[in-house]
């Protein structure tokens, strides 16, 4: 997600109201990305209230009467609170007031995995749909076509994956499916698997291997690779017989490619 200046002082305004209204006890995180993420919807098909919203020649108490109005009675008043901090604050775009509502949601998501101690499988959770996702290339065009309508691309994602993924993951995958904004949607999960991992302090490598590996091989690569990067790696391994062997490692931009195949065709370019 790319924010010009204006936007990400407002959203991290937003971010810090939605800390304060989580730190409530009574107060239900998933509840509040849920409606979060509604509110992304609504705004994404109405242009006209999406720009009112985002309106800097307009008052901002105007803006928040306005989402108020809108939306008072329908979600609850955490969601409304973080509302309130979006709609008096000021947008580079109604685009990016649109991104950081969806920011404010996802966090709401990821706060509730890791109340209830679910972080790791949502994380393990969006690495397996993003391969799944692009390793069937007809499934991710009809997930990524623009005309297809919003239910039934959420009906095509219960159906996949229905009772195998945890509430906060489905609910994160269909958001990545309907905002893709012209991106791969493997793009937009691995994102969150990012973000799952950053919330612990961790970076992602995405490992590729040829085979399965062992529970002690896994743990080896896991302990050579935080001693490499010095900070703690969460791994998460596809699996590729066309490798022929060995692993490709990717941690950020940096790959480390110890496959066969990489080898082989690294002495085909020094041949040539």
């Amino acid at each position: 997600m790319t924010l010009h200046a204006a936007s990400r002082e407002s959203l991290a305004l937003a971010e810090t109201r939605l800390g304060e209204v989580l730190s409530d006890a009574g107060t239900d995180p998933a509840t509040v990305g849920v409606e979060l993420l509604s509110v992304v919807e609504l705004l994404g098909r109405e242009v006209g209230l999406r720009r009112a919203v985002s309106d800097a020649s307009a008052e901002p108490e105007a803006r928040q009467r306005l989402v108020r109005s809108l939306l008072e009675g329908k979600i609850s008043e955490p969601a409304l609170k973080v509302l309130d901090s979006v709609a008096t604050n000021r947008w580079s775009s109604p685009r990016e007031m649109l991104d950081g509502i969806e920011a404010a949601g996802r966090s709401a998501l990821l706060t509730s995995a890791e109340k209830t101690g679910n972080l790791d499988t949502v994380e393990s959770q969006l690495f397996r749909t993003a391969r799944i996702i692009a390793g069937e290339p007809e499934l991710e065009r009809a997930l990524a076509d623009q005309a297809a309508p919003i239910e039934a691309k959420r009906k095509l994602v219960r159906g996949l994956f229905a009772d195998r993924l945890d509430v906060v993951t489905e609910t994160l995958v269909e958001q990545a499916i309907l905002r893709h904004q012209g991106r791969g949607i493997g793009v937009g999960l691995d994102e969150l698997v990012e973000l799952a991992a950053q919330r612990r302090d961790r970076s992602v490598a995405r490992v590729t291997s040829a085979s399965e590996l062992s529970a002690e091989q896994h743990a080896l690569l896991s302990e050579k690779l935080n001693r490499i990067y010095g900070r703690q790696i969460a791994v998460h391994i596809e699996i590729d017989p066309g490798l022929g062997g060995g692993l490709v490692i990717r941690v950020g931009d940096e790959v480390i490619d110890g496959s066969a195949a990489g080898r082989i065709a690294e002495l085909r370019r020094q041949l040539a």
